[in-house]
């Protein structure tokens, strides 16, 4: 009989909690896109990581706060469906945030991260499911706040283990790995073994576009744009010929996204590019066309092909 054993995690937050560095970080290369922006994820992603005989499948799920608009619910709905069908759940905190809304000195983002957090905690309540409490970025807050923040969540009833930790050095990362193997379940791999995330190569492709976009621009061009790739060839030298289209919701988010004389899509191309090129470990030929597409974000078509529920 095999001795392999395989566990779901679902990793859930607020916005910028860090859901998706911690995802890298456990599984060891990155699958999922990381910027400083909320809301950067937008439908589940899995990554897969080893640990001895047992195989972690660590779904990074979109932030859940209070949706406002059609794509909001559904990446909403998304993260509690992740957490829902998974073995195991992980509620990542922001604990400076978090710290900083106890000791009534919050700023205006720290007052919206406690409230998706308290949000969040009600929903596992109402579960009555045991979730794993990560809070991350500890290497940023003296202890005492950190052991204030542990207490005041671990009271509300809604959590079993609760780690420290800090995605972003490692500091604890392991500890929490370990618990998430007690609870996977004998029986074959759901991944082969050389595999680190289940994304097919066009949406990874798009999503390291997005983020070299949300990298370079900041704030010049909201959160009203996504990539798509259009085609992609395969060439007889073993590289990729790649088109995308980044998709914008006004003329002037497009001449914003191109640049003076195409400089900014051409650096963001670039960058694209070389990601790429390291992440399927082949030459990529990338191709970048930017175009208005005014109400992409209530096309039913785009949530079907990124599993997202279209009438949450």
């Amino acid at each position: 009989m095999s001795d392999e054993a395989v566990a779901v995690v679902a990793v859930v937050g607020a916005p910028n909690a860090g859901k998706s560095t911690l995802v890298n970080l456990l599984v060891g290369t990155k699958v999922a896109i990381v910027t400083h922006k909320v809301q950067t994820t937008r439908f589940p992603l899995r990554g897969v990581a080893l640990r001895g005989k047992t195989q972690l499948v660590l779904i990074d799920t979109p932030g859940v706060f209070a949706p406002k608009r059609r794509l909001d619910r559904a990446m909403v709905r998304a993260a509690w469906g992740a957490a829902e069908d998974a073995d195991a759940v992980v509620h990542l905190v922001d604990a400076p945030a978090h710290a900083r809304s106890l000791e009534g000195r919050p700023t205006p983002s720290d007052v919206k991260t406690a409230q998706d957090v308290a949000r969040i905690t009600e929903g596992f309540k109402a579960t009555g499911r045991t979730v794993t409490l990560a809070l991350n970025k500890v290497d940023a807050m003296p202890r005492p706040a950190l052991l204030a923040v542990a207490k005041s969540l671990h009271e509300t009833g809604a959590y079993g283990d609760v780690f420290m930790i800090s995605a972003q050095t490692g500091d604890g990362v392991e500890a929490l790995a370990t618990a998430l193997c007690a609870a996977a379940k004998l029986g074959p791999w759901l991944y082969p073994e050389d595999q680190a995330a289940d994304a097919p190569a066009r949406v990874l492709a798009a999503e390291i576009t997005r983020e070299k976009l949300m990298l370079r621009l900041h704030d010049e061009v909201p959160y009203e744009t996504t990539v798509e790739t259009e085609s992609w060839t395969e060439r007889k030298d073993g590289s990729v010929r790649i088109e995308q289209t980044i998709f914008v919701a006004r003329d002037s988010q497009r001449r914003i996204a191109i640049g003076e004389k195409g400089q900014t899509v051409k650096a963001i191309g670039e960058a694209a590019r070389a990601e790429m090129a390291a992440a399927f470990d082949r030459p990529v030929h990338l191709f970048l066309h930017v175009k208005v597409r005014e109400g992409w974000a209530d096309e039913r078509s785009l949530y079907a092909a990124r599993g997202l529920d279209y009438d949450a």
